[in-house]
């Protein structure tokens, strides 16, 4: 028998940054939902760098989303990759050093951006201290590169939105930073990517999210669960709101569409 898609966004939505964890609620709904449900990450994140793999061992999806759905993988398999444009990559990059803006990517265990004291900034008031190793951004050039990162409030992201009609800045959930991403790419057609991989209707999958890049995917999936930290504009197309995720969300969710038995979470 076909499993449906069970599809989870990451930071916010499975990873609470208030504690940097899975809360035990969500880790227990996951458990009990592989008996049922093929298990997807659909994150803005590459989850085979140096920041993200050890919540892909903690997770243990069935498949990946990674990058805004410009790469995805099968178990250990690369499924599916696209690679942005040199001359578009060089002209962004560009026009964010003109701006002052900061634009860039993390690659394995190494940090590639322009104006990188944005990056650093953010890091410390965070986590105390930025652990990054910054390298000449420049250095992309060489790379393929599938998405990048923009670091900075939401006037930043308007004006390259409308400098470059190709791409999309979908805000964090946070509205300090963005993902830049081809407007052809989203988690989306990731889903839809491997729907026909694992022969399921869109109809018979479920997408949860929090924030602007999974705004498609919610439209998309067969139901679309905005987290109760969502933001307002993920909501509105939401088929149903959960609790925060640091209220027990994912579980509440999944309890109240009957996926997973009772667990010791429940509210007195």
């Amino acid at each position: 028998m076909t499993k449906p898609i069970i599809s989870f966004d990451l930071d916010q939505t499975l990873l609470d940054h208030a504690t940097f964890s899975i809360p035990d609620s969500a880790m227990y709904a996951l458990e009990k939902l592989r008996e049922d449900f093929t298990i997807v990450l659909g994150t803005g994140r590459d989850m085979d760098n140096h920041y993200s793999r050890q919540f892909k061992d903690i997770v243990k999806p069935d498949a990946i989303i990674h990058l805004n759905g410009t790469k995805i993988t099968v178990g250990d398999q690369l499924f599916f990759e696209h690679f942005m444009d040199k001359e578009l990559l060089k002209n962004v990059l560009t026009y964010g050093e003109k701006m002052g803006y900061c634009i860039g990517v993390t690659i394995g265990d190494e940090d590639y951006y322009i104006n990188p004291e944005r990056v650093r900034q953010i890091d410390i008031r965070r986590w105390g201290e930025c652990m990054r190793r910054f390298r000449d951004p420049w250095e992309l050039m060489e790379h393929p590169i599938h998405t990048l990162s923009y670091q900075g409030g939401e006037d930043g992201a308007k004006d390259m939105e409308e400098k470059f009609p190709e791409l999309k800045f979908p805000m964090f959930a946070g509205k300090m930073g963005a993902d830049v991403v081809e407007k052809q790419a989203s988690k989306a057609e990731g889903l839809k990517r491997l729907c026909r991989h694992y022969q399921v209707k869109p109809e018979d999958t479920i997408a949860i999210g929090d924030s602007m890049n999974d705004y498609e995917i919610l439209q998309t999936a067969g139901l679309g669960i905005a987290m109760g930290n969502a933001v307002e504009e993920l909501k509105s197309v939401a088929d149903y709101i959960t609790a925060d995720i640091g209220e027990d969300g994912i579980y509440k969710a999944c309890r109240h569409f009957g996926w997973i038995p009772a667990g010791p979470f429940e509210s007195e």
